[in-house]
């Protein structure tokens, strides 16, 4: 302390912030609109989806052959579960400095890329519930209810990001990102599978960091239990619907679009994943808990879907992980600083062997669940 007072003023506080940059974490690069509200990450084939369909022919659908079902999921969803489940608590209540900044941007991806999925899934509901109201009530009121649901955990997430010094600008989103047209029936294919891998995703993060708390960084992960329950419920819709309209499931380009939409979902993630260092962050294997997730995810879609992929093949996994590491050659030409034109040019081998693995996986041999119609599972 005698030394420092000998200090002049100039200099006594240039030591305190010499003092306070060692203590302080650096906050995460990232591209700001203004200051605390990130840009969207760019749109990728992988990043989460912004879709639109044709509102009409969904109001004309005739419901009747499954109605009862239907019925039956919307009133437990009106009795809203987790009404009270996303509330803060105390666990929040600190500051998250002590995270290193490298596990902060990391974890700060992982919120933006839930929430944007989230966020992308209200919109949809929320647009068919406003154009099926006068047409098909029951409907409506169902993608009402999945709207409120996605509606929550969007802003559960959004401020998870802002206890990181960060959020996104949803309205800005809203008006930016591109929209993608999907029929009713690849809505359908598609939203059901993610609900229902979004289920077996939140709830073996929940299992693991139960068993292993020392690597739960941070008390979102409190709330995956009950939370998992709102994506298979809205699976559950999606499975109800798809059976109230059979032409859906039971032709031949059923099941080929069965098959695409399942092996589309099932990629994306393990694509994705591999090239996250967030699975790592928790203590898990990123690997393992993929081929856990997709075998479950396959288990369950053979419920409803005519057929499901045969993930149980040997040559399966081993074949998406050539797959992964060919993504991971392409996000590295996107970081090198080669001209855009060469780089595309020397992406288009490994573009082409990306695509001719996955048709190998699409061409191989699927299991027919119609044999097992009527068996428990």
């Amino acid at each position: 302390m005698t030394g420092l007072c000998r200090l002049g003023r100039s200099q006594y506080e240039l030591v305190i912030k010499k003092i306070a940059m060692v203590n302080t974490p650096t906050k995460p690069s990232f591209d700001e609109i203004r200051p605390g509200v990130k840009r969207p990450a760019k749109e990728t084939l992988l990043t989460p989806r912004f879709y639109t369909t044709d509102f009409e022919e969904m109001a004309k659908m005739d419901l009747a052959v499954n109605e009862d079902e239907l019925s039956a999921i919307i009133e437990e969803m009106r009795v809203d579960y987790n009404r009270n489940h996303f509330v803060r608590d105390e666990k929040f209540d600190r500051t998250w400095d002590d995270i290193p900044t490298e596990t902060r941007q990391t974890f700060i991806e992982f919120l933006e890329s839930s929430c944007t999925s989230e966020f992308s899934g209200f919109l949809l509901y929320k647009e068919l519930s406003r154009k099926l109201k006068n047409k098909n009530p029951l409907l409506a009121e169902g993608f009402s209810l999945l709207s409120r649901d996605e509606a929550r955990h969007a802003g559960f997430l959004n401020k998870a990001m802002s206890d990181f010094g960060l959020s996104l600008d949803l309205g800005f989103l809203t008006k930016t990102h591109n929209y993608t047209f999907f029929k009713p029936k690849f809505i359908f294919y598609s939203v059901y599978l993610s609900e229902k891998i979004g289920y077996w995703r939140y709830i073996k993060i929940f299992q693991h960091l139960e068993a292993n708390p020392e690597h739960r960084i941070y008390p979102i992960f409190h709330f995956f239990d009950n939370w998992c329950q709102d994506e298979n419920r809205h699976g559950d819709f999606f499975d109800a619907l798809m059976r109230s309209q059979p032409q859906l499931l039971n032709d031949f380009r059923a099941k080929l679009w069965c098959r695409f939409f399942l092996l589309a979902v099932f990629a994306t993630m393990y694509l994705r994943d591999r090239s996250s260092k967030f699975y790592g962050i928790l203590g898990m294997d990123s690997r393992e808990f993929d081929i856990e997730v997709i075998q479950e995810t396959n288990k369950t879609a053979g419920r409803v879907f005519p057929i499901v992929l045969d993930v149980d093949h040997p040559k399966f996994f081993p074949i998406l992980d050539k797959c992964a590491a060919d993504y991971l050659k392409l996000l590295a030409s996107a970081e090198s600083t080669t001209p855009k034109l060469l780089k595309k040019i020397q992406n288009l081998p490994t573009i082409a062997s990306m695509g001719v693995k996955l048709l190998r996986l699409y061409l191989m041999k699927p299991i027919d669940m119609t044999k097992q119609a009527g068996v428990v599972r």
